[in-house]
């Protein structure tokens, strides 16, 4: 079974560099920093469009074309400050390692940080792929992540699952018609109440348990 992975809110907690990391971004652009919460629903859907939404009123393109690449450049450097692993994710991941199925990670995020993340956290040897943001010409939910992946892994849908925190990746698995599951530890849980996914765990281990009887 493939297992594809959603990055921030799924396997790692990013939410206080996020945050910081956009309120910096708003001192450069003259603006009051926001709170915390705020800042965590505005992510999933890539770096652009969280920068357009914590502009607020002062979202224009130009703007953003402006702010983003300083967030980028913030980002980079106080991406790891305080992002650690959820509880259990290593030692679930080491599980499904040890299973040898294959896995990957699809995320919104832009792929350069996501692969620094992945590598520095020492992930790297988990995953056959990493893809972000800017990977592809779409980002999630559109289904091209997916269905390169399942392609590079061989593996047809009915042996595909995605595993995320948000309704974007529920839509994500239901665009390229995969199995989802979602995680009740991330950044927008209240999400998979509008768009339930196909298995929902409270901590990864579950999955697991519910995975392994079926790659045996």
């Amino acid at each position: 079974m493939l297992l594809i992975f959603d990055l921030d809110g799924t396997l790692i907690d990013s939410r206080l560099d996020l945050a910081h990391s956009v309120n910096a971004t708003r001192d450069f652009m003259g603006l009051e920093p926001l709170p915390h919460e705020t800042v965590y629903q505005y992510v999933g859907n890539g770096a652009a469009v969280l920068i357009q939404r914590a502009l607020g009123d002062l979202g224009s393109s130009e703007n953003v074309d402006k702010a983003l690449p300083y967030f980028l450049g913030y980002y980079s450097e106080h991406k790891l400050d305080y992002t650690e692993l959820y509880p259990g994710v290593r030692e679930t991941l080491d599980t499904f390692l040890a299973a040898r199925l294959p896995m990957a990670v699809l995320t919104n995020k832009p792929v350069r940080i996501s692969k620094a993340i992945v590598e520095e956290l020492g992930l790297t040897g988990h995953f056959f792929q990493v893809y972000g943001g800017n990977s592809f010409e779409f980002k999630k939910p559109h289904p091209i992540g997916i269905e390169t992946l399942m392609r590079e892994a061989g593996m047809p849908h009915e042996r595909t699952l995605m595993v995320g925190d948000s309704s974007v990746d529920v839509q994500t698995a239901r665009n390229a018609h995969v199995r989802c599951c979602g995680v009740t530890w991330g950044f927008q849980p209240e999400t998979l109440v509008q768009h339930p996914p196909d298995i929902l765990v409270d901590r990864l281990d579950q999955l697991a348990d519910i995975v392994l009887p079926q790659s045996s």
